[in-house]
């Protein structure tokens, strides 16, 4: 599987990473891709998600928290500088089949750090009882896109105040908090999140595909509709 990797070294806005699974699925010819990214402060909401419901806007605005609408489903997602975001582009048309192989992939590099992990219904990575990683998947031009969370360490005070789960949501799973069904890696390894992220890169993939200026603006033409008022209320 090849790395997509970018020709430059800042960070972009969460919208740039999304774009660019898009760009992938949509125009590059081998079976699967795979790539990581990092964000500032971000929240992610799903596809059907409704906004007011799912985030803590005044919060987001007075820290300068970011939110972006992704365009598979799932839950809202909090993610910054301090975890790691993973991208799989597959050939696999089955939405199943492809969570399945993400799944295992990251299963299989959790093992090599010496971690035991196993993998949910709902297509989450556990550490015992509690999420290390979640994932979300769409199915766009013949591809799946699976994305994933893989909480190394996080903001714990902005993940608990930018996101607003309702109260019926704990108590239906069985919680009292946010911090009781989550993990951080780094509570779990040695492994700096470099060397999590070098693993990661050395366990999955063979060879990189550097993304061309050209392809660089593709990305950022489709990037656009991420801004779009009727795609998500902007808040700055």
């Amino acid at each position: 599987m090849k790395y997509v990797a970018l020709p430059f070294t800042e960070t972009r806005r969460l919208s740039f990473y999304l774009a660019m699974e898009e760009y992938v699925a949509r125009h590059f010819d081998a079976p699967d891709y795979f790539f990581m990214w990092q964000v500032e402060p971000t929240v992610i909401i799903g596809r059907n998600q409704v906004l007011e419901n799912e985030v803590n806007i005044d919060y987001c605005r007075s820290h300068d928290i970011k939110v972006f609408r992704r365009k598979s489903g799932g839950g809202c997602v909090y993610a910054d500088r301090d975890n790691v975001m993973l991208s799989f582009v597959s050939s696999e048309e089955n939405v199943g089949l492809a969570f399945n192989h993400f799944i295992n992939m990251v299963l299989l590099v959790l093992r090599k750090m010496g971690i035991e992990a196993t993998g949910t219904s709902h297509n989450d990575v556990l550490i015992g009882n509690r999420k290390v990683c979640g994932t979300a998947c769409y199915h766009l031009n013949g591809r799946s896109i699976v994305h994933s969370t893989l909480l190394y360490d996080t903001n714990m005070d902005h993940m608990l105040h930018a996101i607003t789960p309702g109260p019926e949501k704990l108590e239906k799973k069985g919680i009292q908090s946010v911090r009781q069904r989550i993990t951080l890696l780094k509570n779990h390894t040695s492994f700096s999140l470099c060397e999590v992220k070098a693993l990661i890169r050395d366990t999955l993939c063979v060879g990189e595909r550097v993304l061309t200026a050209e392809e660089v603006s593709g990305i950022e033409q489709l990037e656009q509709q991420y801004f779009r008022e009727d795609y998500i209320k902007q808040l700055q």
